[in-house]
């Protein structure tokens, strides 16, 4: 019974250990294939990723290629609608009714989404009449506007001229980025202040801070005009009005006029330089003028003369008797 017991226990210990070996086995497979698993997904997780980043890569190294020189992010655009551009223009129009073509150039610039500036008018009659008009019109319809105001008679003159301020736009634009931040430290600090002394000086900055501002953003705001609406000075002359260029005159009103011009102004330099001399005058010739005038004086002066006694009278000769 001893015998059969042993063996039977021998069965079960090798059974268990059988078990026990399977099982190690089982679950060592199980990791193996989780590791691989794990592995193999990283891998094509990596090559997914690398493979993007290799062609953007590419890309990115293809856009530098073609892109110009200096196109940067950093770089400024350098398009003409992107430029800051302030627009001026100067016409003189000769038209046989001022008045008429003074009220079509005004209804041309706020057609154009402009206004008239300025109005003035200098008339003796209506065929020497001139009408000078400043018009404010939007810097995309500048040249429309000069065009359809050249068409109203007779242009006799033109002058356009442009002025670039970008770069003074978004230099204008860092400062007033700039002053703002410092402004806002200012304020932080002053919220802070903990004595009068301190309080009272963080006041004086903030206000000096703030002033450069105002001013900072007061410029950006006048180059926001300018360049916004351009200004176009209109001269609308009468069939018979004269031309700045023209000859001047001849005759004897226009020789008396020029003759008395030139008398004003001799006389107005003469009296610049008498003005200039007088003080030198009145230093040095009062002197003068008195040392002269007792030299001559003690030259005038009679010469001290002694007198001489009479000679003792003679007495007369008697005759002989």
């Amino acid at each position: 019974m001893t015998t059969m017991g042993a063996g039977m226990d021998g069965q079960v210990g090798r059974r268990r250990s059988a078990l026990l070996a399977a099982t190690t086995l089982a679950a060592a497979l199980a990791l193996t294939g989780c590791g691989a698993g794990d592995s193999g997904s990283k891998d094509a997780a990596g090559s997914a990723a690398e493979a993007p980043a290799a062609n953007g890569g590419e890309a990115g190294r293809d856009a530098a290629a073609g892109a110009p020189e200096g196109a940067g992010a950093g770089a400024p655009d350098l398009r003409v609608d992107q430029r800051a551009i302030i627009y001026t223009g100067a016409m003189r129009v000769q038209v046989d009714d001022v008045d008429s073509a003074a009220r079509e150039a005004t209804a041309v610039a706020t057609r154009a989404g402009g206004f008239v500036g300025g109005d003035e008018r200098r008339s003796a009659d209506d065929d020497d009449a001139v009408a000078e008009l400043e018009l404010r019109v939007p810097a995309a319809k500048f040249t429309d506007v000069v065009e359809e105001i050249a068409k109203l008679g007779r242009q006799q003159s033109r002058e356009i001229n442009t002025q670039d301020v970008t770069e003074e736009t978004v230099d204008l634009d860092a400062r007033i980025t700039s002053q703002r931040a410092r402004v806002e430290s200012a304020r932080r600090l002053l919220a802070r202040a903990s004595s009068i002394t301190d309080l009272v000086s963080l006041e004086n900055e903030l206000g000096r801070r703030e002033a450069d501002l105002a001013s900072l953003e007061a410029k950006k705001r006048r180059l926001a005009d300018l360049t916004a609406l351009s200004t176009i000075t209109v001269s609308l002359a009468g069939p018979a009005a004269k031309d700045t260029e023209e000859e001047a005159e001849t005759g004897f009103l226009v020789g008396l006029r020029g003759g008395w011009k030139a008398f004003v102004v001799s006389m107005t330099v003469l009296l610049t330089v008498l003005g200039a001399l007088l003080p030198w005058l009145v230093a040095f010739g009062v002197p003068l003028v008195v040392l002269l005038v007792v030299l001559r004086r003690r030259r005038k002066a009679p010469a001290q003369v002694t007198p001489v006694s009479a000679p003792p009278p003679v007495p007369s000769a008697r005759s002989a008797p």
